[in-house]
């Protein structure tokens, strides 16, 4: 396989979990159990922190190691300002999270499917992004003289993880859907549509770096803190209201380690 077919599972994995996820609405009740969710946003958040660590800020901080002691510069400069893009969308985009009365972002008049959707999206805008920059740099380590296959592991690893993060937020998504009153098909079709960021921002972060290959240190930790933004400042939060507190963190533990797993194993 060449690198043209890589790229397209690198892009396309993430969303066909989300796929799967959301296909579970024609399954499950119309409402997840609150232990359930909270286990699935637990499990979310460690996968997330932990590709964070090693797919990104690791790798951003290799990359700059001609830079002696000054090597933290572009993964500090890309993190903080990844946390300051998310918080600027977050603040700005009307949006709604599931089993929340009140909408945040700008005042809208758009209704409560929308702005949920709208919440969805700007949490996959940065999933997208990770698996973009880390495909890219395995491109330019292809244009280097690396092994196609050899190249790619790594940004393989990372989708396969993302894949399996997407798995219980596609339920996340199309459940509370269908819980409004929306139908079956319709709630599944709306939380599908939910990761279609994904791979448009993948592509958009390859097309960038293709353009700045420089930049890949600053990008990589530009991921990162979009990512943990959306854990700092949704996930955890979501996990830890109410009951069942334990077992959000058991499903972050878990997360976490099976990221961990697949990225040192195979990454």
């Amino acid at each position: 396989m060449n690198e043209i077919g890589y790229s397209a599972i690198v892009l396309l994995l993430p969303l066909v979990g989300t796929l799967l996820g959301a296909a579970m609405c024609f399954v499950l009740r119309r409402e997840m159990p609150s232990w359930l969710r909270k286990v699935l946003l637990g499990f979310a958040s460690g996968v997330m922190v932990a590709a964070s660590i090693w797919s990104l800020l690791d790798p951003s901080i290799e990359q700059s190691a001609e830079m002696g002691v000054w090597a933290f510069v572009p993964a500090a400069v890309g993190l903080a300002i990844g946390f300051a893009f998310l918080l600027l969308i977050d603040t700005l985009t009307p949006h709604l999270h599931a089993n929340k009365k009140d909408a945040e972002g700008l005042p809208s008049k758009a209704s409560r499917t929308s702005m949920m959707l709208a919440a969805v999206t700007i949490h996959n805008i940065p999933e997208g992004m990770t698996t973009g920059v880390v495909l890219a740099a395995a491109l330019a380590a292809v244009s280097g003289g690396t092994g196609v296959h050899e190249a790619m592991i790594p940004a393989l690893t990372l989708a396969l993880g993302m894949a399996i993060q997407n798995f219980p937020e596609g339920a996340i998504v199309s459940m509370p859907l269908r819980a409004e009153g929306n139908g079956k098909l319709k709630s599944f079709l709306l939380g599908s549509i939910s990761g279609a960021v994904e791979p448009i921002a993948g592509l958009l972060a390859v097309g960038f770096l293709a353009l700045v290959v420089p930049a890949l240190p600053y990008l990589l930790s530009f991921a990162a803190g979009a990512m943990l933004y959306v854990v700092v400042e949704e996930l955890v939060p979501e996990a830890m209201e109410g009951k069942h507190t334990n077992v959000a963190t058991v499903g972050f533990a878990v997360g976490f380690i099976l990221m961990m797993i697949l990225d040192v194993a195979f990454g």
